[in-house]
């Protein structure tokens, strides 16, 4: 009888004891590891560039990270004059409104880019019926209707416009677009008026590449002289911080933050990544007119990035971490462009069809934990 009490107590016993455990593992959560948004929100807005299909709910793994990791967003392509005013007569805001209802619905901060480019803009914005270059105050006129209607559009809801983008040559003189061929350098300050005019709340913002090359940073400091002597509204200067494994120094793009704090302007980096394919050309630059044709010889990492290559990746985005966490003061948005590798430009340019790893997020949507975790470990 003791012996059937003491089997029957055990039983008892471990029927229980599987009852308080698994109660247990429903109350007790796993460990979840902060977010780049958690970690480094005293310091800047961590911030994505997102497609079409990400705006509009359809890459729902993309999504989830986009609202998990992320607190302010950009438009790769929805917001460019080309996508919402192809047509003298014609507006098409359907993707650009998905883009910033999807920023609202998360509470990011959204960006709107570009008011004013060279690229991706139609012809007809600087020609006449006859296909004949408009003047001046033609194109002024185009430049002032469009800048008003896009912003005031979304005002309240974009909090931050590139406003002109890419408008200086390497060595600080000005892209000779049309935009300056016809209207001249002050092209630039009309665009920044009319934003403001719009939304005075907005941010308003300047964005280029390479400006950590001291010929070119020269060009946009005077033109920041200029716009604030003239009390011109600009918030800040975006370096899109399109970079390598080797270049450009840290030290040349520290010096970048510096000079521009001493010009009391912030400085963005807004269109960041890292390319770990080998260079097809000395100098190449951001430009997206640049082109080539496919050669093995510049896509070594066709199937997989090596493990050396990876942590070189992990340490070049600590390095600039480190130096923006160290230049907080003079930075609110760090901007990655894209979210995973299958969504980088740099897949396509400037070479067609290679296969590169320059953000955060493998292309099956997998993190690399090397490299966020290097980028976290900065603070």
């Amino acid at each position: 009888m003791l012996n059937v009490n003491i089997t029957q107590f055990l039983m008892v016993f471990l029927f229980l004891q599987v009852i308080v455990s698994e109660a247990y593992a429903q109350t007790v959560k796993p460990k979840v590891e902060p977010s780049l948004k958690e970690i480094f929100k005293d310091k800047f807005y961590m911030g994505v560039a997102i497609n079409r299909s990400q705006a509009e709910g359809k890459d729902k793994k993309a999504v989830s990270i986009i609202s998990d990791q992320f607190n302010s967003i950009s438009p790769e392509n929805d917001l460019k004059w080309e996508k919402i005013h192809p047509k003298k007569d014609v507006y098409d805001f359907t993707h650009a409104d998905a883009y910033v209802d999807f920023g609202l619905r998360n509470n990011m901060f959204v960006i709107g880019h570009t008011l004013v480019w060279h690229s991706q803009t139609p012809d007809w914005v600087f020609e006449d019926s006859n296909g004949k270059p408009l003047t001046r105050e033609a194109l002024l006129k185009v430049m002032q209707n469009h800048i008003t209607t896009v912003v005031i559009r979304y005002k309240g809801k974009i909090k931050g416009w590139d406003v002109v983008n890419e408008a200086f040559n390497e060595d600080g003189s000005y892209r000779k677009s049309k935009w300056y061929s016809i209207i001249g350098e002050d092209f630039i300050e009309k665009a920044f008026e009319y934003a403001h005019a719009a939304y005075p709340n907005a941010e308003l913002y300047y964005n280029d590449y390479n400006l950590y090359k001291p010929e070119k940073r020269a060009g946009v400091l005077k033109l920041i002289e200029r716009l604030k002597a003239k009390n011109v509204a600009l918030t800040a200067v975006g370096e899109q911080g399109h970079y390598g494994l080797n270049t450009p120094l840290i030290d040349e793009v520290e010096k970048t933050i510096t000079d521009f704090k001493k010009a009391k302007v912030i400085v963005n980096f807004t269109e960041l990544d890292i390319n770990v394919l080998p260079d097809i050309a000395e100098n190449v630059t951001a430009d997206v007119s640049n082109n080539a044709v496919y050669n093995a010889k510049y896509d070594p990492y066709k199937k997989s990035l090596p493990k050396e290559i990876s942590k070189k990746l992990a340490d070049r985005y600590g390095s600039f971490f480190k130096l923006f966490v160290k230049h907080a003061d003079a930075i609110s948005r760090i901007t990655f462009w894209g979210v995973t590798d299958a969504d980088s430009w740099l897949n396509n340019w400037p070479m067609p069809g290679r296969t590169n790893y320059p953000l955060l997020y493998s292309k099956d949507y997998k993190p690399k934990n090397d490299v966020i975790n290097t980028i976290k470990s900065t603070l």
